[in-house]
């Protein structure tokens, strides 16, 4: 499989990685307030892996290309924004994933879906918002977007 810079990442790379982000990772969306947008808001999707070993995100960033690393307290996560980015990591990973592979698949449904609409706009927060179940540490905290979107419609109409 090719990567953003042309190189060939390795089926075992490829499936490391998968591994990686079933154990340690989240596959998310986030809906985020934004001017310039139709609607006011976009919706992204965000894969992230949280390791106490920087050399292992170091060891991710430097075979897909893509990619921040931040530092948490006693931590530090591997994080990808960019949706193109996202995609494409999402589809070198997708096969060998166990455990994330309905989140990714999600995702990449979430990613691929147009904006015509306030409607379509409401149908991606609420993927959003089965995307947000999936994830443990989310169930407790997670945002209801679809709801957030209706109630700014309601106000706007």
């Amino acid at each position: 499989m090719v990567g953003t810079v042309g190189k060939m990442l390795t089926e075992a790379n490829r499936a490391y990685i998968a591994g990686l982000i079933d154990a340690d990772g989240a596959v998310m969306a986030s809906i985020e307030a934004h001017k310039e947008k139709r609607f006011g808001f976009r919706i992204r999707t965000i894969v992230k892996i949280t390791q106490s070993n920087i050399k292992v995100l170091e060891w991710v960033k430097e075979r897909l290309k893509v990619g921040n690393i931040v530092r948490n307290r006693n931590t530090f996560d591997w994080i990808v924004r960019n949706q193109s980015e996202v995609l494409n990591v999402l589809n070198q990973v997708e096969e060998f994933s166990v455990g994330k592979r309905p989140q990714m698949e999600l995702a990449k449904k979430i990613i691929s879906s147009v904006v015509g609409n306030q409607e379509d706009l409401l149908a991606i927060a609420r993927m959003a918002d089965t995307l947000a179940g999936f994830n443990v540490r989310s169930k407790n905290r997670r945002k209801n977007y679809a709801a957030k979107i209706e109630d700014n419609i309601s106000r706007n109409d």
